[in-house]
């Protein structure tokens, strides 16, 4: 009985780490640099472009967005920070939907993490350049170049 319980113990450590294994080669982490331009009243849109590294190759997109909230802006925002949970970089492409806060009187800074429905993970923060202050809901979308 004894030998019998050490098979099954050791059967199940052997589908845990592999089954650890294939999730973490699965999904990978790139980085992300953007440059994002805002503008508005209690409601605020803007849009900009960025670069995914991923793998070590470049893949351009554009961002555009839109949010309400506390908002009074007109800045301009270079974010950079990571992408997680991708798979491929077509995964970065689709809707976002962030809370974020940020503050500027001609130099601030900026910090959003959002989420698509591919499970990707956008964390970036970095300086804007303006005047304004938000803390706001928004929703982005992304478009692969």
């Amino acid at each position: 009985m004894r030998d019998f319980r050490r098979v099954i113990a050791a059967a199940v450590l052997v589908l845990t780490a592999g089954t650890a294994m294939v999730g973490a080669s699965q999904a990978d982490t790139g980085t992300v640099r953007i440059v994002f331009g805002t503008a508005g009243i209690v409601a605020g849109s803007g849009g900009g472009k960025g670069t995914l590294i991923f793998h070590g190759k470049s893949y351009p997109f554009q961002i555009s967005g839109a949010s309400f909230g506390a908002t009074l802006a007109l800045t301009v925002s270079e974010f950079e920070g990571r992408a997680l949970n991708l798979r491929s970089p077509a995964d970065l492409a689709g809707n976002y939907i962030a809370v974020g806060v940020g503050g500027a009187l001609v130099g601030g800074a900026g910090v959003a993490r959002l989420r698509n429905a591919n499970g990707v993970i956008l964390s970036v923060h970095g300086p804007k350049l303006g005047a304004g202050f938000s803390i706001n809901m928004a929703r982005v979308t992304i478009t692969m170049m």
